[in-house]
Parts: C-alpha cells; sequence; structure tokens
C-alpha cells in the first residue's frame, strides 16, 4: 500500500477509485466500505484509493473555537489506522492536512480540486451522513450531480449494524470510554489494540516491586508511545503483546498520563509481561514493533501517595490480570471438553 501526504506527488495513479473519511478505528463498517470499495475498484482496472486528513477535521475546529475540550477522542494512532487500511487492501492512501485553507474550500472547489484534478476519481463511494466543503454544504445529491457532470460515478452505502446497533467511530469510542473491550471487539471485528515501536522510558518500574514479584528487575515494562493527546481508551488492562516472539505474551499494561510519577501530558503504554522471554535479553525488546492487545479492563487511571501505593496497586493489577487469563483458560478447557463429549455422542 503506497501512502501519500497530499495529492501532488508523481507516483500517485492517474485515476482512482475513492472512498473518502477519517476513518478512525477501521471499524466494521469501515471493512464494509472497503470490501465494496476494493470490488468496484477490481471491475473498473482501477488502484483503490482513501482520502483521510490529518489532524481530524473536529480537532481543527477545536483548536480555531479555543475549544479544545471538543475535539474527538482518538481510537487509534495513524500508524495503527494505516495499518488496518493495508490489511483491508487499498491500494493508496491519500492524507491531507486538513488546515483552514482546506477548510474553506467550496463544495464544488472540492470536486474540481480535489476529486477530479488532484486524485483523478472515476467512482466515489461514500457513507450515508457524508457531507463536504465549508460549513459542510455540499451533500450527496450535489456530490452525484457533479459526478455525472464531470464524468465519475457516485455511490452511497447505507449504515453498517450489528445486533441492530449502527456501527461507528462513536460508538466505538463510547464502549472505549466505558471499559467494555468485548463490546469494542464486537465492533470492530477485532480485539483492540496499539502498536507502536518500543522506546526507552524513565525505567522507573526497574526499581519498583522488587519484593511483590520476586523479580530483580522489578515491574520492568514495554512503552508504547500514544501519538494523540487524547485517546479514547485509559486505564489499566489485561492484555496479549505480539511482535516479540513467536508466541503472544501476555501480562498487564498501562495506557495514560502516570499522574503519580510524571503527569506531563504525554500518553504512554506500559506493558509489563508475566514472562519476559530469556532469548530476548534484558534489552532485548527496545526498537521492536510490538501490538498490544487490549483484552479487559481492569481500572481506570489513579493518582497515589507515594511509591509505595503504586507499587502495592501494581501488584495488585497484576494479580487480577492473571487471574482473567486464567478464567479464560478455563473456560476454554470447558469449551473444547463439551465439544468432545458431542463428537463421542
Amino acid at each position: 500500500m503506497q501512502v501519500f501526504r497530499g495529492y501532488h506527488h508523481p507516483g500517485l495513479a492517474a485515476a482512482c477509485a475513492l472512498t473518502i473519511g477519517n476513518f478512525d478505528g477501521v471499524h466494521r463498517g469501515h471493512q464494509a466500505m472497503l470490501a465494496l470499495l476494493q470490488n468496484e475498484a477490481r471491475h473498473r482496472g482501477l488502484p483503490s484509493c482513501v482520502l483521510s486528513f490529518e489532524p481530524h477535521p473536529r480537532d481543527f475546529f477545536a483548536t480555531v473555537s479555543g475549544k479544545p475540550g471538543l475535539a474527538p477522542a482518538r481510537i487509534a494512532t495513524l500508524r495503527d489506522k494505516l495499518g488496518e487500511l493495508e490489511r483491508c487492501g487499498v491500494d493508496q492512501v491519500v492524507l491531507m492536512r486538513f488546515d483552514a485553507r482546506f477548510a474553506a474550500l467550496s463544495p464544488q472547489a472540492f470536486i474540481d480540486e480535489v476529486l477530479v484534478q488532484g486524485l483523478g476519481a472515476r467512482y466515489v463511494l461514500v457513507g450515508d451522513d457524508f457531507c463536504f466543503g465549508a460549513k459542510r454544504a455540499g451533500d450527496y445529491a450535489m456530490l452525484d450531480a457533479a459526478g455525472s457532470a464531470a464524468g465519475f460515478d457516485v455511490a452511497r452505502m447505507m449504515s453498517y449494524e450489528v445486533h441492530g446497533t449502527r456501527v461507528s467511530s462513536s460508538a466505538v469510542r463510547e464502549a472505549l470510554t466505558g471499559g467494555d473491550m468485548a463490546r469494542v471487539a464486537e465492533l470492530l471485528g477485532r480485539p483492540y489494540s496499539i502498536s507502536g515501536h518500543v522506546v526507552h522510558g524513565r525505567k522507573l518500574g526497574r526499581s519498583l516491586g522488587e519484593t511483590t514479584i520476586g523479580a530483580a528487575d522489578g515491574f520492568r515494562t514495554l512503552n508504547v508511545r500514544f501519538t494523540h493527546g487524547k485517546p479514547a481508551a485509559n486505564g489499566i488492562y489485561a492484555v496479549r503483546v505480539s511482535g516479540l516472539t513467536e508466541q503472544p505474551l501476555e501480562g498487564v499494561a498501562s495506557l495514560g498520563v502516570r499522574p503519580t510519577v510524571e503527569d506531563a501530558g504525554r500518553v504512554l503504554l506500559e506493558t509489563f509481561c508475566f514472562d519476559w522471554p530469556a532469548q530476548l535479553g534484558a534489552e532485548g525488546g527496545y526498537g521492536k514493533i510490538a501490538r498490544v492487545e487490549l483484552l479487559c479492563k481492569l481500572r481506570d487511571e489513579a493518582r497515589y501517595d507515594g511509591l509505595d501505593a503504586l507499587t502495592a496497586a501494581i501488584g495488585q493489577d497484576i494479580a487480577n490480570a492473571r487471574a482473567y487469563f486464567e478464567r479464560i483458560a478455563a473456560a476454554g478447557h470447558a469449551a473444547e471438553r463439551r465439544q468432545t463429549t458431542r463428537d463421542r455422542i
């Protein structure tokens, strides 16, 4: 998959089948739209293209209005969004910087400059609530009429529902805020995860909790940055880590700003793996790309009165996460036994 910052690049295809959106989370509704886009692109002999925006348009307008609290919480980092788009088979992604000039484009200018001249769109697929141009003045009917005049086809995909509920990024954010990770996985079609390079932290965990967990390295953690300042998820989770070894590693993770030891506003995902692989060595995780699946929320992030209280809380989090995985394993064994019994019958 090719990724372009803007559409003024020689490597960009001269024509494409296009869809437009923020695609935060790349949930099951997005996936259904991308599958339809891929099908149309193949039939037309065109590359599939996603036009997306950074920053999120609502981030821009919240900043301009002086009300940053109105910006939406972010489900996924740009890395994870692009990874999911690639997994869905998208050929190229064009990331447009959403700034004052772009926000001021009239609907017709957006069609002429971006869709026709910039991207060479031959087919445009949008959602049922799609609006575009300054003050969201453009709608599906206007786009459809413009397509007939300019020579591109326009299609609209209606809402995608799961158990009678419309799947949307807002619904995913709501489930993440509520800590309902099973619901999040249902909406995404996969466990919620965050990925990134493992980076060096303050290494404070190494000096904590030696007696709590009986290890000389204390709470040695894998640190992955969440590159947006307002994540939709926050708190302590039972997790599974992939990318470091052949088999996933179980552990517990904290996603937040670390109020007891830092509280600098920088969002960090810190993961403690129960059984650190000996073959990695003490420093073997740094620089690797890890994917951390947040499977069960254990509690919210909290501020503690000193490192002793923090250490005790981490110890309890580890115990709770271990108990979660024990329950999952027991449920799996019970299901396997029931299946074996049915097979014998």
